[in-house]
């Protein structure tokens, strides 16, 4: 070979390296990942969902690419986003925490793989025909933030038993679930002879103006619906709490490391592990048809001790007794 043909032949290689690099780069499975909250108000949950990738032998930047879309309390980016996802046929769409974008990717698409992870019934929600044989393209876990809407109400009433008028604050960008809440306490509510107050906000403004209805309406505790972006605004909630000297109960236990007095629910990180795991296995091969929804099986209910002082609260025992952890 001629030294001339040889250098032309090495700089063509050359040349072709960066591009093989970024064919195989862009020919990595993408994996969507949808949430309503803000990323770095759910860092940690993004962490245990990369675990559970990692866990199913997938790394991202290696042998995957996640993308992140975080809706910071925006649902109405969701059909916008979920069109354009359908369009670039990525590989699984993952909405652990976020009902409302696994809904609308279940509407969208018959065929990527759906991974959600949802408080409310799947099956009610109509995202799969039965929780061990889900029948479609999507599967999941359901972490049960509805369904114990009714015994987050009781602990509130034997936390404050003189607590009769309570808000529930509830976001209605976040339909589906706002209405599970607000009609799941009602009916608890008459059960133990109290009196609900529904409040709404989806944004950081109408929080301020949701707690400065409280004192004209004479109300005397408050339970916070389990959603990403109410979550995702947890010191200002819980700073008002303060303020306002109003005791709460909240769906996740990152209210309480916040300031709130109390939490009742199932480790919502773990859920989002769960969704990484059935990511991966999808990516493997496995199919949602063949992947049944799980169950949160294990419930915290966790007590700011600090917090009840404060609002001058004491706690029942029975209270302090059953509670899994207790934050001085």
């Amino acid at each position: 070979m001629r030294r001339r043909e040889f250098m032309t032949l090495l700089g063509g290689a050359v040349t072709a390296w960066p591009a093989v690099a970024r064919a195989q780069r862009r020919a990595l499975p993408v994996v969507a990942f949808i949430n309503a909250s803000a990323a770095e108000a759910s860092a940690g949950k993004a962490a245990a969902f990369r675990k559970g990738l990692t866990e199913a032998g997938y790394t991202d930047g290696q042998n995957v690419t996640i993308e992140y879309h975080w809706l910071e309390g925006q649902f109405h980016r969701l059909p916008a986003l979920i069109a354009d996802l359908v369009r670039r046929q990525v590989s699984v769409i993952a909405t652990p925490g976020t009902p409302a974008a696994a809904m609308a990717a279940k509407e969208a698409t018959a065929i990527i793989p759906i991974v959600f992870g949802v408080g409310d019934d799947p099956v009610k929600l109509g995202l799969v025909a039965s929780l061990a044989r889900p029948g479609g393209n999507a599967t999941g876990i359901n972490f049960f933030a509805q369904e114990i809407t009714a015994k987050r109400l009781g602990l509130l009433h034997e936390m404050v038993p003189k607590a009769v008028r309570i808000a529930v604050l509830v976001n209605p960008a976040n339909g589906t679930s706002a209405e599970a809440t607000s009609r799941d306490a009602q009916n608890a509510a008459s059960a133990l002879g109290l009196q609900i107050h529904v409040l709404k906000a989806s944004a950081s403004a109408e929080i301020n103006a949701a707690f400065a209805a409280l004192a004209p309406a004479r109300l005397d505790g408050l339970l916070v619906m389990g959603d990403g972006f109410l979550v995702s605004r947890r010191v200002q909630i819980a700073t008002l709490a303060a303020r306002d000297r109003i005791p709460a109960i909240y769906a996740e236990r990152d209210h309480v490391t916040a300031g709130g007095l109390m939490s009742y629910g199932t480790d919502i990180a773990e859920s989002f592990r769960q969704v990484g795991v059935y990511a991966g296995n999808i990516l493997k091969g496995a199919q949602p048809i063949d992947l049944p929804v799980v169950q949160s099986t294990k419930f915290e209910f966790i007590i700011n001790m600090q917090t009840a002082k404060a609002l001058g609260i004491d706690v029942p025992p029975s209270l302090l007794a059953t509670a899994d952890e207790v934050i001085e």
